[in-house]
């Protein structure tokens, strides 16, 4: 059963209200328009559960401008080389050239994932796995949702942290293909983390209901097009990871995040303690959340397990960490960033932290007292 057009609605009016405002010119426009056009919105009725989002109606028409890299609207959309702002003719020109296209518009939308590999997020997790390096010198690695697994090679990539007061922290090997900047500040109370020149990941695997691979030139066009298409730098990055990848290709498993788990970690091996990461992959699974929280602490019975989330709180931490409202809501009453937590599970009972609030795509982070 498809899901409601006014609850479309009002997930793009939240999308462009909660999480393109502030970093996303163009899609906040094109989402807050959409949100008010019938016609447009519509198109997400036929996306399958879970999915009928902003950031899969956007990607839709990413793509098919991608394929029609001439039209007129390609002049706002810097990915494919266009350079204008937003204005007055953006959204008559955006609506009318998805409606032109909507047949083909509802088979991507019907057909596809939204698949997010945010390389920049690297930098926000290499902090959290840092933590859990000091108990678990060498780890296995098991990303849920992993999309095309590009996260999986963060002990590949370079860090750079820009401190208040023009202090620098820096990790990751020196001559690294991919390098990451990262501003971090400290919340009252709390100091700045010490992170390890490198870590020592054993093993690595991902799990995904429809994993990205790289050497399909449609999967890799479908994850470009999952890229906001105003920030150019971020598809650059993509890039230049997926290439660092293609030397070193980790095992993606086909699987769902809840009944598979347990089968994509049997891959990895036993004798080292186990990492599963999720990073802006919770909200997809709805009201199975409490069901994959079960299984990771079901894992924990056989082997050491930590969980580290950067996910919003109420979709990740708050199921092992509850009455943080703290962490709920921004400190202007948004509910823009998410949490970066790590997950400790002694004796089948969790042990959690939360250790810094984040912005969604690896810009920045604030660093919590312990």
């Amino acid at each position: 059963m498809g899901i409601a057009l006014d609850e479309i609605k009002r997930r793009l009016r939240t999308f462009a209200e909660v999480e393109a405002r502030g970093v996303s010119p163009l899609y906040d426009h094109l989402a807050t328009q959409a949100a008010e056009d019938d016609d447009v919105a519509g198109l997400l009725t036929g996306a399958r559960g879970g999915e009928a989002r902003g950031t899969l109606l956007l990607a839709t028409a990413h793509r098919l401008v991608q394929a029609d890299p001439i039209h007129p609207l390609s002049r706002y959309y810097p990915s494919v080389g266009g350079f204008d702002g937003v204005d007055a003719d953006t959204w008559p020109l955006f609506r009318s050239f998805l409606l032109e296209r909507a047949e083909r518009a509802r088979e991507i939308i019907g057909t596809r994932f939204t698949q997010t590999n945010e390389v920049r997020r690297a930098a926000l997790l290499y902090p959290a796995l840092a933590q859990v390096a000091k108990e678990a010198k060498r780890f296995a690695l098991l990303e849920v949702g992993c999309s095309a697994g590009l996260l999986l090679g963060l002990d590949r990539f370079a860090y750079r942290y820009q401190c208040d007061g023009g202090e620098q922290l820096v990790a990751g090997p020196a001559k690294a293909a991919v390098g990451l900047h990262c501003a971090i500040d400290v919340a009252p109370g709390a100091v700045l983390p010490k992170l390890p020149k490198k870590l020592t990941i054993g093993a690595r695997a991902g799990l995904d209901r429809a994993p990205v691979d790289l050497r399909d030139e449609e999967e890799l066009a479908w994850l470009e097009a999952c890229v906001w298409a105003d920030q150019p730098d971020r598809l650059r990055l993509l890039r230049t990871a997926a290439a660092e990848q293609a030397r070193h290709m980790p095992e993606l498993v086909a699987g769902d995040a809840v009944d598979d788990l347990d089968a994509a970690a049997s891959r990895l091996p036993d004798t080292l303690p186990l990492v599963v990461l999720t990073s802006h992959a919770l909200a997809y699974l709805g009201s199975r959340r409490a069901s994959f929280v079960e299984a990771l602490a079901a894992l924990a019975e056989r082997r050491p397990v930590w969980w580290v989330s950067e996910e919003a709180y109420g979709v990740g931490l708050e199921a092992v960490l509850p009455g943080r409202d703290d962490l709920a809501r921004d400190a202007d009453g948004s509910g823009g960033l998410c949490v970066l937590g790590v997950v400790r599970w002694e004796g089948g009972k969790p042990d959690a932290q939360a250790l810094a609030r984040t912005a969604p795509h690896g810009q920045r982070m604030t660093w919590l007292p312990v």
